[in-house]
């Protein structure tokens, strides 16, 4: 609640005001960035939550609300946050498509949210967020414009304590088309024009940047980049750089965390039920001995993994320049959102599924006779076309 009214109130201020100078338009993305933050930091917190791919999902998706920093394109960037959030949405519908329709409603309504913002966006704010041209005053945004929101300059409030129940209440509606309407209604709202800003105050005119010209040099140029609101403070990230390194069985799940430089990890008294987790490992090597569940590489760079059998799936995701070797058998290799990653099989393991999305710089690499190993590349690229009744698409052929 608290990041959407940071959001709204976002864009009651310009709609009722002219473009500020770049130190007020900084303080005013502030708590709408902090909150954004504290989302994603509540997802990390809560790994072992029940509807952690939930939680992933909105924490992928949610920078989104950074396209009123976007210019000139912001319904694109909505569209790749909404993107990024497909990979656990779709997650959720595999583990819930059988079991509970909520979810699947779940998804459904989440995902239309950014689909409708993206219709908004295109209509109001093609090329980046409208500001008022012709209300002659400046606004101060200093904290939620609405009843029962923070009080003026407080902070945000924070994020609830526990995890939070599939949010499916968002819309108790079961048609999609209540739903839809309500979430029109809800950016129409937001054009109201002059009526929207009662409430909001005025300032002084030694406070207006364009009667006092000085205070548009105050601040510095608002940070640029393809992503600001996705980009953490230096002392925000410091806390994560110096996590301690982590290797044990937890339950039925190994954890392997914050590896830094370690060569040479290896996993030897292993079962079938058991799974291995890797998260944020770089520079390191891990073997994996024995018949094990899955594995899943998360945030990994550089991180060299051998493994002898899996009966599930190899998972490598937000990982760069990552290698895997399979010694036994493996049915599926699943792929996403990762820059370089290769794969090496052996005889055994060549019936091998490769499930790629949003890669790049995929290779793998299969034995030849002699023992030595050849390299091919994972497609990036593909070609669609209509053959009259279905579509149908081919890898294209890859230069070189």
């Amino acid at each position: 609640m608290c990041l959407i009214l940071c959001f709204v109130q976002l864009l009651v201020t310009a709609s009722s005001s002219q473009k500020p100078s770049d130190s007020v338009l900084t303080s005013l993305l502030a708590p709408m960035s902090k909150v954004i933050q504290e989302v994603q930091s509540f997802r990390e917190k809560n790994r072992s939550s029940p509807v952690f791919n939930h939680l992933s999902a909105v924490s992928e998706s949610v920078p989104a609300l950074g396209w009123v920093a976007m210019a000139p394109k912001p319904g694109p960037y909505v569209k790749e946050m909404q993107d990024a959030a497909m990979f656990y949405t779709n997650r959720v519908l595999k583990d819930y498509k059988e079991k509970d329709k909520m979810h699947v409603e779940w998804v459904s309504t989440y995902v239309s949210i950014w689909t409708e913002l993206q219709a908004y966006i295109k209509q109001h704010h093609t090329t980046g967020l409208s500001w008022s041209k012709t209300v002659s005053h400046i606004l101060v945004c200093s904290g939620p414009v609405a009843s029962g929101g923070a009080p003026s300059g407080g902070a945000p409030a924070p994020p609830p304590p526990g995890p939070p129940p599939p949010p499916m209440n968002l819309d108790k509606s079961s048609s999609g088309d209540s739903g839809a309407a309500s979430h029109n209604a809800l950016f129409a709202s937001i054009n109201k024009g002059a009526d929207i800003t009662k409430g909001l105050k005025h300032v002084s005119d030694d406070q207006k940047t364009h009667k006092n010209p000085t205070l548009k040099v105050q601040g510095g140029p608002l940070p640029s980049g393809p992503k600001p609101f996705a980009a953490r403070p230096t002392a925000a990230a410091s806390p994560a750089r110096t996590l301690p390194p982590v290797l044990e069985l937890d339950g039925k799940k190994w954890k392997v965390e914050n590896q830094e430089g370690a060569h040479g990890l290896v996993i030897s008294d292993t079962e079938l039920k058991q799974v291995v987790y890797a998260f944020k490992c770089n520079n390191s090597t891990l073997q994996v001995k024995g018949k094990i569940n899955s594995i899943i590489l998360d945030n990994c760079k550089k991180l060299g993994l051998v493994f002898d059998d899996v009966v599930g799936i190899v998972e490598v995701i937000n990982c760069k320049d990552v290698k895997v070797q399979v010694m036994g058998k493996v049915p599926t290799i699943s792929i996403n959102k990762t820059d370089g990653c290769h794969v090496y099989l052996n005889k055994d393991s060549l019936s091998c599924e490769i499930i790629s999305a949003k890669s790049s710089e995929m290779n793998v690499l299969v034995p030849n006779k002699d023992g030595e190993y050849t390299e091919i590349p994972v497609p990036e690229q593909f070609k669609t076309v209509w053959d009259g009744s279905k579509l149908v698409t081919t890898a294209t052929e890859i230069a070189g």
